[in-house]
């Protein structure tokens, strides 16, 4: 069964006998997906195959950045500028209009950060990305120890990038997202397959947080790419597929695929389309519901009057 319903609110969300089709394959290890809502294109990341790929419906696949430095997670920020976690280079960076990079982060404290790995832009600027150790291992990244002895949430302070250490409790934190309003910051720990959810406070700083939801299974897959809906319900990937949670940590879906998910964006027009980053390929899966967009101003647009 392709579409797990655990709950019936999960049929608000998904058809049960939805298609989950294979849009694009023959790469090493997809992640970092995003989607370009002017463009209608997908771009997304080759880890382990070290480049990034552009996807859209009417050209296919085309190459967009090789070498990478192995890059993982990608956003836009304000501007429409794309930033992206890099694992080999340990940095977070930002591609001009140009192409030249710039980098926002590479050291805290004097010490490499460990390898930055998925990220998010708040409405005022503010850049959040976790940073743990898995590329700093094989396959995923270059084997080096790691100068820092702890795994992190940062902010880059939009006005003069400050980097501040956030949420320092977590055992490996990777994927995460704003709810709706931006009240609150979700983050997922993967080893221990565990969703933690914090308060954001007026200065952009986070509370102790809570546990929000467990992302059970013994399939392949650990929590990793996660958003939310226009609904606020939770997705994230995890043993087996792509893990649906409501605003309040109920899991009420699984969303299986081919292969193990590790991430994902919601794109298309009207955003109900489910692209997702697994493995080898990336598939697509029809929703009954728009997911939050990343594009700058589109959210706005999709969100009901």
């Amino acid at each position: 069964m392709a579409i797990e319903i655990l709950n019936e609110a999960a049929l608000q969300l998904v058809d049960p006998d939805a298609a989950i089709e294979q849009v694009a394959t023959g790469f090493v290890f997809t992640e970092g997906a995003l989607w370009h809502s002017e463009q209608e294109q997908l771009l997304f990341s080759d880890i382990i195959g070290n480049q990034m790929h552009r996807w859209d419906a009417r050209k296919g696949v085309a190459s967009f950045r090789q070498p990478s430095h192995m890059a993982n997670g990608n956003t836009w920020d304000l501007q429409g500028r794309l930033l992206t976690c890099e694992h080999a280079s340990s940095r977070v960076t930002r591609t001009e209009p140009d192409g030249s990079i710039t980098v926002l982060a590479s050291h805290f404290e004097g010490r490499e950060l460990n390898s930055p790995n998925d990220i998010v832009v708040k409405s005022d600027g503010a850049v959040y990305f976790t940073d743990p150790i898995f590329g700093r291992r094989s396959p995923h990244g270059v084997p080096r120890d790691p100068q820092l002895g702890h795994s992190s949430v940062y902010r880059i302070d939009p006005r003069d990038g400050t980097l501040t250490r956030l949420a320092p409790r977590l055992e490996q934190p990777n994927g995460l997202c704003f709810s709706l309003d931006e009240s609150l910051l979700y983050v997922n720990d993967s080893p221990r397959k565990r969703i933690h959810v914090y308060a954001v406070q007026a200065d952009g700083s986070v509370d102790d947080g809570r546990l929000f939801a467990e992302v059970p299974g013994e399939e392949p897959g650990v929590p990793d790419g996660m958003k939310v809906d226009l609904r606020g319900n939770v997705y994230c990937c995890g043993p087996g597929g792509i893990h649906v949670f409501t605003p309040d940590g109920l899991r009420i879906a699984r969303l299986r695929l081919p292969e193990k998910a590790c991430n994902f964006a919601f794109g298309d027009a009207d955003h109900q389309t489910l692209y997702v980053t697994a493995c080898t390929s990336v598939y697509r899966l029809r929703l009954r519901v728009p997911g939050r967009p990343q594009w700058p101003g589109a959210l706005a647009a999709a969100m009901p009057a």
